[in-house]
Formats: structure tokens, C-alpha cells, sequence
């Protein structure tokens, strides 16, 4: 974008891209700074695949946003903290936005806040997790999150492989107290994937999988039968993670 403070620039034209409902909902979802693949936006803007696609790439050639591919899947950002602060301004203007689609919302929302990868913890609540068990010295080998600049190995959206996690005693200490049982497995003890909803580490391996498999056992987290993978934290969760984990799971539901 260029420089046009002695006025003379053309504002109708970033006006417009920004406009269209979609394409200002996907906007929005950027504006913290993440890169999100295509399948995120579209959810976000309640729109198929395609249309984002077509989105996206006139978003791309408006000059508002970046794109990257990195691995099987092309991840969008904004162009430059320039974009960032003119959307903060025009939402300053804006009225309050209506709900106009309750179910492409709450899916999004619900995605956001917990879900499953594979067959462990991710979003915001896996996130969370991983943090807080960094926090207490149950893990160590890294600090939970992905960046871009000193990446080796790891994608976003994806297994990582550059960080050499471990569990440490307490860890296990901890894993005894809430009687997990870790399977027999050739499995990594300690996995992690590059999270799409917050571009940091959620924990993965063998005791990734076990803790959701108590969680489940202690009704602390429900699958939710109407969002595929979403997860939903119970009332025994909320005390549950609070008592053990110290993480408030009524922060998580705020857009972040």
C-alpha cells in the first residue's frame, strides 16, 4: 500500500474489499496478526470453499492481504500492520454487527475454543494446556510457540518436529495424580502440532492422547455430535482444569 497522506489517494477501491460482508468477516479474523488457512476463513465468513477461494485472491491483488503456502495447505494473512490499524479504525465507526448466521458462528467459535486433532486436545483449550503444563515444569524442551523466522521443520497446521519436548517428573508425578494411563505403544511419549487458532503448540504424542481419553473418562469434555471435532467443557471441566491446570475455560470463549 502506498503512501497517500497528502490526500489525493483513491480509497474507494480498499472501501469496497473491505465492504463485503465476507471478505470483512475473513479480515477480521485476521486482525490479530495470524496466518489462517483457506478452510478457517471460509468458516469464519460462513461461505463454501470456492467463494472464499475468489475472496481471497481479490483480498490478495487489493493489496489488504499475503499468501503463503506452506506444506499442502495456502495460509492468508494481512498485508501490513496498516491494514490492521485502518480496520481498527473503521470498527470503531461501525454500528454493533448482527448475527445473521447463528450456526456458521457458533461452529467457528466452537472450533476455536476446543477441538479435537486427531485424537488430542486443540484450540484454544489444547493450547492452554500445553502452556500450562510448561508453566508447572511438567514439560520441558521449548516454550510453546511456533516462529516463523527460526522454524526448521514445523508448518502451521501441523505435527511439529523442531522442539524436543520432554516429560519431566513432576510431569509424571502429575499423570499419577489424575490416573493416566499411557497405552503401549511404540508412540512418542511427547508430540506437538503448530495450532491453527493460535499459531502456538498444542500437545500431541501418547499422553496427548491419554489426557483426552480422561478428560472424557472424568466428563470434564464432551464431543459435541452437531460440530465434528468441536469439544465441549463441561461444568465438572471448568472446576476440573481451573483445580489442576489453573486455566479459566470461560476465557477461552472470548474471540481472540
Amino acid at each position: 500500500m502506498t503512501d497517500t497522506a497528502g490526500g489525493d489517494g483513491d480509497f474507494t477501491t480498499p472501501a469496497e474489499l473491505i465492504g463485503h460482508p465476507a471478505r470483512s468477516a475473513m479480515l477480521r479474523a485476521l486482525v490479530d496478526g495470524r496466518a489462517l488457512p483457506m478452510t478457517m476463513l471460509a468458516a469464519e465468513a460462513g461461505v463454501a470453499a470456492s467463494t472464499a477461494s475468489a475472496h481471497l485472491t481479490r483480498l490478495v491483488d487489493g493489496g489488504l492481504l499475503t499468501s503463503r503456502a506452506q506444506g499442502r495447505h495456502r495460509y492468508y494473512a494481512l498485508a501490513s500492520p496498516r491494514v490492521a490499524h485502518a480496520l481498527e479504525a473503521l470498527a470503531a465507526l461501525a454500528p454493533p454487527r448482527p448475527v445473521r448466521s447463528l450456526r456458521a458462528g457458533t461452529r467457528a467459535q466452537a472450533l476455536r475454543r476446543a477441538r479435537t486433532c486427531y485424537d488430542h486436545l486443540a484450540g484454544h483449550l489444547g493450547v492452554a494446556l500445553m502452556a500450562a503444563l510448561l508453566d508447572r515444569g511438567a514439560l520441558v524442551g521449548g516454550d510453546g510457540h511456533h516462529d516463523l523466522a527460526t522454524t526448521t521443520h514445523d508448518r502451521l497446521s501441523a505435527p511439529g518436529a523442531d522442539r524436543p519436548y520432554e516429560l519431566t517428573d513432576d510431569g509424571r508425578a502429575l499423570l499419577d495424580e489424575l490416573a493416566v494411563t499411557l497405552p503401549a505403544t511404540r508412540r512418542r511419549t511427547i508430540g506437538y502440532c503448530v495450532d491453527w487458532t493460535e499459531q502456538r503448540h498444542h500437545l500431541g504424542g501418547a499422553v496427548g492422547a491419554a489426557l483426552l481419553t480422561r478428560f472424557d473418562d472424568l466428563g470434564w469434555v464432551l464431543r459435541a455430535d452437531r460440530h465434528p471435532r468441536a469439544v465441549t467443557i463441561t461444568d465438572d471441566g471448568r472446576s476440573g482444569f481451573a483445580r489442576v491446570f489453573g486455566i479459566d475455560t470461560d476465557a477461552l470463549a472470548v474471540d481472540r
